[in-house]
């Protein structure tokens, strides 16, 4: 994606001291503004967005922004770039009893490796238990399913790239858990879009759309995220919802940290949950991200679950992965 036009050229330039340059020159911002400016608020596409004081300074150009956040492809980018690279994963994944006890529980090192357009996938270490697995070897819980079809290969795959442009998700033949793992993909890598099959959801997530966007406060900020200097925008429900409106509520934050010099996003958090007759879900995810030379990738990825389905066993969650060592 290429740089926004109305970012001042000395926040672009690369190196240890562009973000101290870019702080100077929001601090010289105060000698030019009075320094007991308020926050404004703006409309954009007749949604209100609150703009803090620093991001009023900086004259961000805001419609601009929104559209940025609306069509990122950097976040999903960042997950298809692991299918090009080699890396080192720990991974620990534990499942808890009502009580908040781990009941079974997987920790590893893996790493992945590539070569002639293939990948695959060497387990370091593993420790297991509980009932993590079946007795085939599966795994034994569905969160652990999504979970590797983020982050393990169990067998070589080939032929896979890292190109967003062109490729969409679709539920068109699939059904059960792969069904679900595209869902979850258009939930996890298109917040804010429809998501079709998805009963009582799928139109509730469309945060853009005037008939869900109208329940939510819009906020762009700009703070110091993992050491650098970066854009901040941050969707949470109005304050003195109805009952009702609070009932159609089921993206309760969702905070994104992007990158002002080349607008990449360097971390973002969602916060969701949902009870309806079915099934219910409460998952809070935080994912960061990094560089490995030209790419951006996920550095580390947080997730906290509990989700219930009719005829299936509710399941609570909580796993973490680190990678590092990223190689070509």
């Amino acid at each position: 994606m290429r740089a926004a036009p109305f970012v001042n050229r000395a926040a672009r330039r690369s190196g240890p001291f562009s973000g101290l340059i870019f702080i100077l020159l929001c601090l010289l911002c105060c000698f030019h503004f009075p320094c007991h400016a308020q926050d404004s608020a703006v409309f954009f596409d007749n949604k209100s967005v609150t703009l803090k004081e620093v991001v009023v300074r900086s004259g961000l150009n805001v419609p601009l922004f929104i559209q940025r956040v609306r069509d990122d492809t950097t976040f999903y980018k960042a997950f298809r770039n692991l299918k090009v690279l080699g890396y080192s994963a720990i991974n620990d994944v534990r499942m808890l009893d009502k009580k908040g006890n781990a009941q079974a529980s997987l920790s590893s090192s893996t790493l992945q490796q590539v070569g002639n357009h293939c990948r695959w996938m060497r387990t370091i270490r593993e420790t297991h238990t509980g009932d993590i697995y079946t007795r085939d070897g599966a795994y034994n819980y569905y969160t652990l399913e999504l979970y590797a079809g983020l982050f393990f290969a169990r067998d070589t795959i080939c032929g896979e790239t890292n190109i967003v442009s062109g490729s969409s998700f679709s539920l068109k033949g699939k059904s059960g858990i792969e069904k679900h793992k595209e869902q979850l993909k258009m939930l996890f890598f298109n917040p804010g879009k429809k998501i079709p099959g998805l009963p009582f959801v799928g139109n509730k997530i469309a945060l853009f759309d005037e008939d869900v966007s109208r329940r939510y406060d819009f906020t762009i900020d700009m703070e110091e995220y993992k050491g650098e200097l970066c854009y901040v925008f941050k969707m949470t429900p109005l304050e003195g919802l109805s009952a009702s409106e609070r009932s159609q509520i089921v993206i309760n934050e969702m905070t994104t940290w992007f990158n002002p010099h080349n607008w990449e996003i360097a971390g973002r958090n969602y916060d969701l949950s949902y009870h309806a007759g079915v099934y219910d879900f409460d998952v809070h995810i935080e994912v960061e991200m990094t560089k490995f030379g030209d790419y951006l990738v996920p550095k580390t990825m947080r997730y906290n679950g509990n989700w219930d389905v009719v005829f299936k066993k509710r399941e609570r969650g909580v796993f973490t992965a680190t990678l590092f060592d990223f190689t070509k």
